[in-house]
This record gives structure tokens, sequence and C-alpha cells, in this order.
């Protein structure tokens, strides 16, 4: 029988954290005479207490392992109850949400996803907007944590393929996870001081500075204004886009940078994208190049690693561009950061797996070896990995008509779903482009695009292999 304690032990530790979290923007609100502060005060107190006491009920005499099962449900359960709980000053006090918003808005906070139901941000308390930037912030440090630690473990879509000798076993996670955990944070605060100095040199305030560092360095895309980084111009953009570019390569290997294929393929992708709407838009516009080039190349490269800050409307440049730009959506950034979408890596298989088929259907008798990156490829890598992509296709499939039965038009709907799924955050489609958020999306659309959201943060399986009758018996 499958054993709870330490998954709800674990579970609770996180949800007191994140209500000890809470008390920085309470702190931010009672120091700029915001009775703000009482709302996150009180979602503080009830998250820290309620995490608390499941902590302490299920604390084991003697630390043990967790098991295979226990990691799929622990994941899972992070996912969909930190929202939850993280949504609570959303509700308390200023906007003022519903569930239906808050959940969703805090959801697409700890994913990353950078898609909002807020309208007039800037108006909003400085404790709310330090709150969502914290959310990003947090979440994508969880998000780095769970892809090189858990997801290849637990074998989620081809993930395997990153394995290392001190994660043979699940027992080991644990002791192994303390060491990289202390390391992926004094980087990550590292790289989040790095990209609030330099904002702020280029002209962003100090409050300004910091929540979009912590969206950056998280690639999540919350910013503190409607406009997001369109609010801002020129070397800001420039910066932004080298920010995230580096934040995507620095994380997403372990590799020397120049030997990595992936982050090769990454590079070389999204330089044929910006390449290809730029000389598009040139021909089609009166604009000039700095400005064509700046405004393509930030947007793009935000919506490739699904970071989800925009500068302009994407979707009035034409077809082509909203073209290249859904598909360079799909793609996503490298393996082990936390972008969104398929990723390079999948993709990169995707395509030997191709090639060495033809390959063998053409010399029948020729014996071909599918290799990524000087190494061999093994069945237990390519058949989950295509698996996702059916999986992928299938649910992105059915997602959208479920969005479209809700009476949103057909347009919104896909984008609905391709900007939560692939945890992008961008504003296309008819109903997102007007305001730049899902405002205008009904509240059935949009807790479909909160499961969107979550499917895709956890590789689309780990959620949903906990609701199979078969998870609980075996």
């Amino acid at each position: 029988m499958l054993d709870l304690a330490p998954v709800a032990h674990i579970l609770g530790l996180v949800v007191a954290v994140l209500g000890l979290a809470m008390v920085a923007p309470a702190g931010l609100d009672f120091a700029n005479n915001d009775e703000n502060w009482q709302a996150f005060f009180k979602a503080s107190i009830e998250a820290f207490y309620i995490g608390g006491l499941i902590a302490m009920a299920t604390r084991p005499a003697t630390p043990q392992p967790l098991g295979l099962r226990q990691a799929y449900l622990l994941t899972a359960l992070i996912w969909l109850l930190l929202p939850l709980f993280a949504a609570l000053p959303f509700i308390h006090g200023a906007p003022g949400a519903s569930l239906t918003d808050a959940y969703f808005e805090a959801a697409s906070g700890i994913t990353t996803t950078g898609s909002s139901v807020f309208l007039g941000i800037e108006q909003l308390p400085r404790g709310v907007l330090l709150w969502r930037g914290m959310l990003n912030w947090m979440g994508g440090l969880g998000i780095v944590f769970v892809a090189m630690i858990f997801l290849p473990v637990m074998r989620v879509g081809g993930m395997q393929f990153f394995r290392t000798e001190g994660f043979d076993t699940l027992g080991k996670i644990l002791p192994r996870a303390g060491d990289i955990s202390k390391a992926l944070l004094w980087v990550y605060v590292g790289l989040t001081v790095l990209f609030g100095l330099t904002y702020r040199a280029l002209g962003m305030s100090g409050f300004d500075a910091l929540v979009h560092a912590m969206s950056t360095v998280a690639t999540g895309g919350f910013s503190t204004y409607d406009a997001s980084f369109a609010a801002f111009s020129g070397p800001l953009e420039y910066a932004g886009a080298l920010f995230i570019l580096y934040v995507q390569l620095a994380r997403g290997v372990a590799a020397p940078l120049w030997r990595d294929s992936q982050v090769r393929a990454f590079l070389r992708w999204c330089a044929y994208a910006v390449a290809a709407v730029t000389a598009w838009r040139l021909i089609n516009t009166d604009a000039g190049f700095e400005q064509v080039f700046r405004e393509t190349a930030f947007n793009l490269v935000s919506i490739m690693t699904g970071t989800g800050f925009g500068s302009s409307n994407v979707g009035a440049w034409g077809s082509f561009p909203v073209v290249v730009a859904f598909l360079v959506g799909m793609i996503g950034g490298c393996t082990g950061s936390s972008s969104g979408a398929l990723s390079v890596f999948r993709w990169q298989v995707l395509i030997v797996a191709i090639t060495t088929a033809v390959r063998r259907l053409h010399s029948p008798n020729r014996l071909v070896i599918a290799r990524y990156d000087g190494k061999r490829l093994d069945d237990d890598t390519l058949n989950p990995l295509i698996f996702y992509f059916f999986g992928y296709i299938f649910i992105t499939g059915i997602l959208t008509v479920a969005l479209s039965m809700t009476g949103v038009d057909f347009e919104s709907s896909v984008f609905g779903v391709w900007t939560s799924i692939n945890n992008i955050g961008f504003a296309l489609g008819p109903l997102a482009t007007r305001t730049g958020t899902k405002v205008d999306y009904n509240d059935a659309a949009i807790w479909i695009m909160s499961l969107a959201m979550l499917l895709g943060r956890l590789g689309l399986l780990a959620i949903l292999v906990v609701v199979l009758p078969r998870f609980w018996r075996n």
C-alpha cells in the first residue's frame, strides 16, 4: 500500500515555507502604509498553520527515501495545491479576485507561464506586484529542481537520458538534492542581483528592476505594468533578450556551451526565426531596421523560452510572423531550464528517430544506430519520448476542443491552449490581444487553461499518471 505520510510531510513543509514567504510583501505594504498588508498577513498565517500542522502530524520517526510512486504523487500535488495557497492574498485583499481568477494567477506565476487575468496591475499595491514576482522566482527555482532531480528518475518524456550515476535509485534523491539545491540557490540569487542591477542602471526604478529580475531569471514573464516590456524600450529590450538567452544556456546544460548540441540547436533555431521574421517585416512595413530587429528578437526570444514578456503586438505583424511564433513556442528552450513546451532536446531526438527510421527503410540490411550527441539512444529513451509527442498533440487537441465548447472562438481557443500548455504566457488570439490578458475568457475556460498550465509544467504525464487506478494498486 502506498505510504502517504512522507509525501504529506514534505508537502506540508513546502506550504509552510510558502506562508513564511508572504511576510515579505506584507512587510512592503505595511512600510508603504497600505492596508493590504493585512491580507498577506492573514494568508501567511493560514498557509503556515495548515502546512505546519500537516508536516508535524506526518513527521516520520526516521527519514525514509521516496519511492517512485511517492515521487510522482509529490510532484503532482505540489504544483496542484501550491497555487491554491498562493492565491489566498489575491482573494483576501487586492484585487479581490474570485477563486477562479486567483488560482489562475497563482498557477501562472508558479508555473512561470506569465499569463494574467488582472487588469490595471500598475494600480495594485506594491506587495501584490512583489508577490507575483516572487511566485515566478520561487516557481522557476522549483521547476529547475524538479527537472534535474525528479523527471529523469520518473522517466518522463525521454528525460531518463539525463540520468546520472548519482541518481540510480530514488532513495538517493534527497541526500543529493540538498547539495544541488544549495548550489542552485546561490546561482539563482546571484543572477537575480545581476539582472536587477543592470535593469536599474538602464532606467528602471529599483522596485521595477527587482520584480523584472525575478521574472527574468525564472523565465516567468510577470511584469509591474499591463504593457509588460512595452512600458520600456531600447537598451532594456536588448538587455531582457540577452538575459533570457543567458538563463536558458547557463542553466539548461551541464557540458561546456560550445560543445553541447542542444545549445547549438537552440541558438541556431532562434536565429533562423528572428532572421526570417525580421526580413518579412522589413519587406512589409516601413519601420526602420533597428526597431524591427529589436522588437522581433525580444518577442521571439521571449516566446521560444516561454518567458512571456512582450514589447509589441505580435498578432499585428501578419500571418507569417504569427506562424513562426506559434512554432517556436512549441519548441521551447533547453532541457533542465524553466522554459516550457516540448524542449529542444525532444525535437532533436525526434528528428534523429525519424532520420534513423528512413535510413533503415532505405538500407534494411544495414545496422543503423540512433545517436544523440554521440550517445546511443535506446528504446527506453525513444519510446517514452515518442509517446510524449503523441500525448502532447492529443491533449492539446482535447483541451482546445474543450475550450471552444465553453463559448470561446476557435482561434482564441487554439492560442489559449498553446500559451498555457507550453507555459509561454504570451497574448495571442482575438480575446487576449484586446487587453493582453485572459480577462475576457469565461470561468470554465480559465479553469481549462489552468489545467493546461499544470499539465505542461509537469510534462503532461506526471499528473495523468496519478489519476490512473493502477497507480494506486501497484
